[in-house]
Formats: structure tokens, sequence, C-alpha cells
């Protein structure tokens, strides 16, 4: 069995139900916009936050789901969702999951307006069932986010950032999203409890680890559907060049920091300073740090007693560090 579907066994009766929930709070009186989030629903991915959701729900309540639980799972794919949608007419992609993105099929101006629509849609959807403690779990995460990618632009220009600030990026950038969708799970079935906290930590932990990753395939051989190097290019700071440049003499690190800046698009110089970053101890660093958020989340998780949800969450957790792509 494939590891997401094993994750999934616990929950399959919830995420089917979840699927038709969901397609029904996308629903919209436009012909235009139905044809447009029937295209979105149809080329989801591995639906990782909707999982969250569902596990953590039943793990600290002994296996209780509720319609909470449910409008919180739809509340943050439709959230996700828009920031997907707004994410790639911001980086001018084409593809998304393999498929071409809205932007490249409906034009920018109709992929804005979608993403807005998908976000005011989660808003309602908990607005109108009172559920105002998710409501604003969910917009601080849509607060940090964008918080997070514009300190990520700011710090780009100058290559400046320390290692506290690179973690402060990736905990608002995706460390945030992954901390709602655990603390929703557990505030859906037992609000205003201490296991909201320490789910939303939980969440919090993963997300560090999940990111580090994403940054330790930009230095890999694997296919995972980007082009290494990637990052170098867009440059963006990644733990593994924040710890190279940290440990490099100051005139390695005057040409790291040069190429970086003026010749992120020339192949040969891009996989020199990979190859700089290998030597360094770079990737080993990083691996290092993102088991050791991943440990930190496990840890906290033991308070539980043994379930099959609990089993679920810890294969969730050794499958982000894993994972091929």
């Amino acid at each position: 069995m494939k590891p997401i579907a094993q994750i999934k066994a616990p929950i399959n009766f919830e995420m089917e139900l979840f699927e038709k929930k969901f397609l029904l709070s996308m629903s919209s009186k436009v012909a235009l916009l139905n044809r447009i989030t029937h295209y979105v629903v149809n080329r989801k991915g591995k639906q990782m936050r909707p999982m969250f959701v569902f596990l953590v729900s039943k793990m600290v309540s002994d296996g209780e789901v509720n319609d909470r639980t449910y409008r919180g799972a739809s509340v943050i794919e439709l959230i996700h969702t828009a920031t997907l949608v707004h994410d790639d007419v911001v980086d001018d992609s084409n593809r998304r999951r393999g498929f071409f993105s809205i932007n490249a099929l409906w034009k920018n101006k109709i992929a804005v307006l979608v993403g807005d629509y998908l976000l005011s849609k989660g808003l309602l959807l908990s607005i109108d069932n009172n559920d105002f403690d998710l409501l604003k779990i969910i917009s601080v995460a849509v607060r940090e986010m964008s918080e997070g990618e514009l300190l990520q632009i700011e710090k780009a220009r100058k290559l400046d950032i320390t290692e506290e600030v690179y973690y402060e990026i990736i905990r608002q950038k995706t460390a945030t999203l992954i901390a709602a969708c655990c603390s929703l799970g557990a505030a859906s079935v037992k609000p205003d409890s201490e296991h909201v906290e320490r789910m939303r930590k939980f969440g919090e932990l993963i997300g560090m680890a999940f990111q580090i990753k994403d940054d330790l395939f930009d230095y890999g051989e694997e296919k995972i559907g980007k082009p290494t190097g990637i990052d170098i290019k867009e440059q963006k700071m990644t733990l593994p060049l924040i710890y190279a440049l940290n440990n490099s003499s100051e005139k390695d690190k005057r040409w790291l920091i040069n190429s970086v800046k003026n010749h992120n698009k020339d192949r040969k110089r891009v996989k020199e300073v990979i190859q700089f970053v290998k030597d360094a101890g770079g990737l080993s660093y990083a691996e290092n740090k993102m088991k050791s958020f991943q440990q930190e989340a496990f840890d906290l998780i033991q308070y539980y007693p043994d379930s099959p949800y609990k089993a679920s969450l810890e294969l969730m957790m050794t499958y982000v560090i894993d994972r091929k792509k």
C-alpha cells in the first residue's frame, strides 16, 4: 500500500464525504465559476491538509468528528486553493501539479477573481455557521502567509538573511497553514481546550520539517517535478545555503553572494554553488534540523493514547521527510 493510502485508511469514509461537501461549498450561480472550480476539484493533490484536520480531530476525541470538522476541512481547502491560484499569478506559472494553471487557461484577471471568490466562500462558510473560533484560526494563518511571502521578497533583495529570519519565513509561509489544519481539527471537537494549542504547535513543527525537505530537493538528483537549482535561480535563501554562507571565508562568501545575485541564470555557476553548499556541509546540517523538528512533533503527540489516527499521524511525519517529491 502506498504511504498516502496507508495514512488515509482510518479516515477513508470522512474523506469521501468531505469531497462531496467540498464541491458543494464551492458552488455558484455563475456558470464560468462552476466550470473553473470543477476543473480545480478534478485536479486535486494529495489533500494532506484535510487529512490533518480529520486525523487530529479523531485522535483527540476518541474517533469523533462532527459538522464543524467537515466545515473546518472545507475552509482550509478553500483558502489553500485560493492561495495556490494567486501564487500561480504572482509567479507567472503556467503549470500546477502537471496540469495547466487557471491563469494559463483563463488569464490572470479571472484567476485573481477566482482566488478572491474561493477566499470569500471559505470565510462565509465559517461566518454563516457561527464558527468564529475556526474563522480566527484560519484568518491568522492567511495573515501570516502573506507576511512570510513579503518578508522573503524583502530579504531576497539584500540576501542578508540569518537562520532565525529563515525559520520565521518558513514558519509563516508554510508551517502556519499546517498548524491551522491541526488546531482546526482539535477545535472542531474540543473547542477552548488545551488540545487546540498543542495541536497547533504539532502542525507548525511538521510544517517546518516539510519546508526544509522542500529546500533540500533543490540540491538533489531526484526527478521531483521541479528542476534542481530553482531556488538559487529565484534568489531564495534556503537553510543549506545560509549554513554554507555562515561557515565560509570572506572570499567564498563574496563569491557565493555574487553568484546568487548576478549569475543565478548561469547553469554552470548554479551547479558550482550547489556543489559548494554540499561540500560545506549545508545539506547534512539542514537534514539534522529537519529531523529535530520532526522529533519534537513526535514527542508532542505521545501525550495521546495509541489509536489508528495517531499511527497515521506518525506515518505522516515519516512521509513528510522521506517523500521523493
